[in-house]
């Protein structure tokens, strides 16, 4: 894609990739590089973008430490060691009542952010992934200590803050503005996640072109693959359509339900049952709403699910959809859910976004914006045409394994820590940890 700065030709896994080859080789002569991992809004491994990172990092030869919060039902423990990422996690409470309760969240995470920090000790490249539009705090105590600061862009603040509160530009909005004009200040290099948030960062942010990476996230191909499809999970309806991602205020599950009531109602169609995998701020609502629609016997919530049990739904469902409403945040970001549904090979029905299309090609079909009846009709048509959906289907697992592949964003990754760590010395090794064997402290 045009701008994508991607090496398709990197080599991965044994520690050599051009200038990145920062890893011990070959008896370990060379020295260690360490990166410190900074995320706020999930923990890890959960976070399934930063872990992809964390291990393309550690195949690469380095060091890698994590500081995330801790998981309400997974990655609890306070310090974990999996697969050579050492992750140091803290306690956090999420954010109720307004904007107070989003200064105790931010205030409690910066300061937790910075206690595990000292604990880490000396890093070569502090790796900061937002939201919120803090941690570059955190990041310039670092840097001032020597660390060059990448910055991870995975979601625009800005147009978060608009989509999901609706109080227009307004003194919060001024200054998540400020914020994020800072982040990008303090960055040595930046971090991606799609060609328009490359066009913000150079645009809005004033970053040069040669100093941001487009990393796109990518389904774990080794994770997600179809299974044998199980009629039962659709309920002894012809067909099954699949919703999976998050619930919130942005997120279009409120669309999806509509447009469900419409396939019903308006056109005709009672053939199909629905699940909605996921959980979110709106999740109770969604299951209200689903109930005063009369949706109730035909639309299955599940809340969050094991993989497998993912994996399954997936396999089995006949249609997928992607209901994100046009905002000005979702007409420029990439839905994993989307990226998900193409690498089990479902069709999807989503509202027209620009990215949308950038990632899914053909392997969608796209109702105007925000229209739900058309959404519904989309969904009618699909069903009604099993050859179009194996089409769609071939297609979206095509574009995940050709040009948005991991492998593609994986040598992005490296040439952006090369970049930023030109001409800077690794920090010396600790102690007994030279041939990486320290343990958590």
């Amino acid at each position: 894609m045009p701008g994508d700065r991607s090496f398709s030709d990197g080599s991965f896994g044994d520690g050599s990739f051009g200038d990145a080859s920062f890893g011990d080789t070959a008896g370990g002569d060379r020295p260690h590089r360490r990166a410190l991992i900074l995320v706020e809004n999930l923990s890890v491994p959960f976070d399934r973008r930063v872990w992809q990172e964390c291990t393309t990092l550690r195949d690469a030869g380095w060091e890698v430490h994590v500081i995330c919060p801790q998981g309400s039902k997974r990655d609890t423990e306070a310090e974990a060691e999996i697969d050579g990422v050492r992750i140091h996690r803290y306690p956090l409470r999420a954010a109720t009542g307004g904007p107070a309760g989003y200064l105790r969240e931010y205030g409690s995470a910066l300061w937790h952010t910075v206690r595990l920090a000292r604990k880490v000790g000396p890093v070569d490249v502090v790796h900061a992934c937002n939201p919120p539009d803090l941690l570059f705090l955190p990041a310039l105590w670092m840097k001032r200590r020597g660390a060059r600061f990448v910055f991870d862009q995975h979601d625009l603040v800005p147009e978060l803050y608009l989509s999901r509160f609706g109080r227009g530009e307004d003194l919060l909005y001024r200054a998540v503005c400020a914020l994020e004009r800072m982040t990008y200040r303090a960055a040595d290099v930046v971090l991606a996640t799609n060609e328009s948030y490359r066009d913000v960062a150079v645009r809005r942010g004033g970053r040069l072109p040669e100093d941001v990476f487009v990393v796109r996230s990518a389904p774990d191909t080794g994770r997600f693959h179809p299974v044998p499809p199980e009629p039962e999970l659709k309920r002894g309806k012809p067909h099954l359509l699949c919703y999976l991602g998050v619930m919130g205020p942005q997120d279009g599950v409120d669309y999806a339900l509509r447009a469900l009531a419409k396939l019903r109602d308006e056109v005709g169609r009672t053939d199909w049952h629905a699940v909605f995998v996921g959980a979110g701020d709106t999740f109770d609502a969604m299951v209200e709403l689903s109930g005063r629609l009369g949706l109730s016997e035909q639309v299955r919530f599940t809340g969050r699910i094991p993989d497998a049990d993912l994996v399954r739904y997936l396999s089995t469902a006949d249609v997928c959809l992607s209901p994100d409403p046009h905002n000005p945040l979702n007409d420029v970001s990439t839905m994993n859910k989307v990226l998900e549904y193409m690498v089990m090979g479902r069709p999807v029905v989503s509202f027209d976004l620009r990215e949308a299309r950038v990632s899914a090609g053909d392997a969608a079909v796209y109702a105007p914006a925000d229209d739900e009846a058309e959404f519904a009709r989309l969904i009618a048509l699909l069903l009604d045409d099993p050859e179009q959906r194996a089409r769609m289907g071939k297609i979206g697992q095509e574009r995940i394994n050709g040009p948005l592949a991991w492998r593609n964003s994986q040598a992005s990754l490296l040439a952006a820590y090369a970049a930023a760590c030109r001409d800077r010395p690794p920090v010396p090794a600790r102690g007994p940890y030279r041939a990486g064997k320290r343990p958590l402290r």
